[in-house]
């Protein structure tokens, strides 16, 4: 097995598949950074099954770990031969290409699906409790990943939605943004809540706009992502909301070394590639990034919208 990309959730997922007895080539940048411990996981060492390497060998199967915005240009320069599970989240920006989509453009014979859910890296690189989907039009594709990354605290569900699956992965952390934003502010629970809710809406009506089923977003790779990341300072555009709503600037909040926050990236895309979609609270956080407007003119607006019926 292959594992493209030695961050947080690559290293994650290579601990994980050493445990079930994988051997895992694992991929990165600079293998010469990656020793038996990474940092961005402290205090989880990479086990013997794991062998850090410079080139992605031809792999039974090839997990793509990088970020989204990272994703083309390492497809493009590795082009890895083996079926692809992609395990990134978000919109490509400039494209507004989801994971599948910018897969099918660099190696259109490739067969490919994704891997999305309610997972941090910490959690899964200590074998606790976790569900995932693996997403993709291919039934016996979706069932070689189930086999060979489920396992005693790891349950995987499959889902012939890519559309939606990957849309719920990618949606969620902007509304985390907007979660962490109103929480930092300390404009209330019932605040939070009512933009998860309203989140949600919006993502099921993106889903169906795009082509995906409404309720693949109250499954794991929507609601439940969610819930994970609108809810704890773990989650990283949760974190960058939170600080947003105390009044830092979003320049100092992504520093050019630090972890990828993809909601940055995807609230913008979303509405490029929604078009005239009605989706009040990405746009509201698209806004707050840019600096159109403070966090209390996004609230006013959305509180201010027309009264109608849920």
């Amino acid at each position: 097995m292959a594992v493209v990309g030695a961050g947080a959730w690559g290293t994650a997922l290579s601990v994980h598949a050493a445990r079930l007895g994988h051997e895992v080539a694992l991929w990165a940048r600079h293998p010469d950074r990656v020793f038996s411990e990474n940092s961005r996981l402290p205090g989880v060492a990479l086990p013997a099954g794991v062998r850090v390497v410079r080139e992605v060998p031809p792999s039974d199967c090839v997990l793509m770990t990088v970020p989204m915005q990272h994703l083309r240009a390492v497809l493009t320069a590795q082009r890895p031969a083996g079926p692809l599970l992609l395990c990134c989240k978000g919109f490509e920006t400039g494209t507004g290409s989801l994971p599948l989509e910018v897969a099918a453009q660099i190696l259109p014979d490739a067969l490919a699906a994704v891997l999305t859910g309610p997972n941090f890296a910490h959690e899964i690189a200590a074998g606790l409790p976790a569900a995932a989907v693996i997403a993709g039009g291919d039934a016996s594709l979706r069932a070689m990943f189930i086999s060979l990354l489920a396992g005693p605290t790891f349950r995987l569900y499959g889902n012939d939605d890519a559309v939606g699956a990957q849309l719920g992965g990618a949606t969620k952390n902007v509304f985390a943004i907007a979660a962490g934003a109103v929480t930092g502010a300390g404009l209330g629970e019932n605040a939070r809540a009512a933009l998860i809710t309203r989140g949600l809406t919006e993502m099921a009506r993106l889903a169906v706009a795009l082509g995906g089923r409404a309720e693949t977003v109250f499954g794991l790779s929507g609601l439940g992502d969610m819930i994970l990341s609108c809810g704890s300072a773990t989650s990283r555009n949760f974190a960058l909301g939170f600080s947003l709503g105390r009044g830092a600037a979003l320049g100092d909040l992504l520093p050019p070394d630090g972890p990828v926050v993809e909601g940055v990236a995807t609230a913008p895309a979303i509405l490029a590639r929604a078009g005239d979609l009605d989706l009040p609270v990405t746009r509201a956080v698209a806004d707050l990034l840019a600096a159109r407007v403070t966090l209390q003119e996004a609230i006013g607006r959305l509180l201010a919208r027309k009264l109608k019926d849920e």
